[in-house]
């Protein structure tokens, strides 16, 4: 009996090992490298499939997903002579699991080394003040360098990325400084061109000041010649018109009589006038011809009248 139960359980662990190396369940985005016999004879995509017990084995398992693997920390002397320490991350995926497995012996460790390698000389070449604005430059240079380095490995680098640079403490020093003139310059530029604008705008007011005052004057001296040219014109008019109405009053009946009265009575009223305003009496030559002075008038104005 005890014979009999040993030699079941040899049989049901044979069959559970025969069953086990017989069927295989390949996950999603994986691949397996099947050997029979110690040579490769094909890759099993996901899904289930059959292999031949103790002839076939998984010699080797690949996801095909992409992968992110940390670049250590290294230090990389830039052209100017200047030690930064860089760390980054690298990106790739396995897109041929048969390269993958004998192209080379282990495809991210191989990929780790030449990120760095590729890396110090990328830095070599620029200067420390260029490591920060051409990151992005970096990183495409080692992407193009390891892509074609690993083409044979089966493996596509996806993309690389700086995630750090550390500078030496004196260089952080001198950057601070640095950057403290810079920020202390601008702001004596900016409080310059401010104080420069100030000044612009101030004389440019006073200059629209004295513009609009004499605008002011030239207009006012404008009005004022206009009323007074007005003025003249509408005296003139005045005139005009009241001697036409005098040389009308001429011609009707008795108009000659009372033109020589009314010419009579301003003689001797300005006479009087002038009598008052003066110690010295002065006198006509001829003080009864006032008659003859007012005839010599009225036929002036006859004459005038006349067409």
């Amino acid at each position: 009996m005890e014979i009999a139960t040993i030699v079941s359980l040899a049989v049901l662990v044979l069959v559970i090992v025969t069953i086990a190396k017989t069927a295989q369940i390949v996950p999603q985005r994986s691949a397996y490298v099947v050997e029979r016999l110690g040579k490769y004879t094909k890759t099993l995509d996901a899904g289930f499939h059959l292999l031949i017990p103790f002839v076939d084995r998984i010699a080797y398992r690949h996801t095909l997903k992409e992968e992110a693997i940390d670049v250590d920390r290294q230090a990389c002397v830039t052209k100017d002579n200047i030690q930064v320490v860089v760390n980054g991350v690298i990106y790739l995926q396995v897109v041929d699991p048969k390269a993958a497995s004998y192209g080379i012996n282990d495809y991210r460790y191989a990929a780790m080394q030449l990120a760095q390698t590729t890396l110090r000389s990328v830095v070599g070449k620029i200067d420390l003040d260029k490591t920060f604005e051409e990151r992005e430059t970096i990183n495409i240079q080692v992407v193009q360098a390891l892509d074609e380095a690993a083409r044979p490995w089966g493996v596509k680098v996806m993309r690389y990325e700086i995630a750090d640079i550390e500078l030496p403490a004196t260089i952080l020093d001198a950057l601070e400084k640095q950057m403290r003139a810079e920020r202390e310059r601008r702001a004596v530029v900016a409080q310059s061109e401010g104080e420069r604008q100030a000044k612009i705008n101030v004389s440019e007011g006073q200059k629209q000041e004295t513009i609009n005052l004499s605008e002011a004057e030239k207009q006012r001296q404008i009005n004022e010649a206009e009323g007074r040219a007005r003025q003249i014109e509408l005296i003139a008019l005045a005139t005009a018109e009241g001697l036409r109405q005098v040389a009308e009053a001429i011609n009707t009946p008795g108009g000659k009589d009372a033109v020589g009265l009314r010419v009579a009575e301003q003689y001797v009223e300005e006479f009087g006038k002038l009598a008052k305003t003066n110690n010295t009496m002065i006198l006509p030559a001829e003080l009864t011809n006032i008659g003859s002075a007012v005839a010599a008038i009225t036929k002036t104005m006859e004459q005038v009248n006349r067409p």
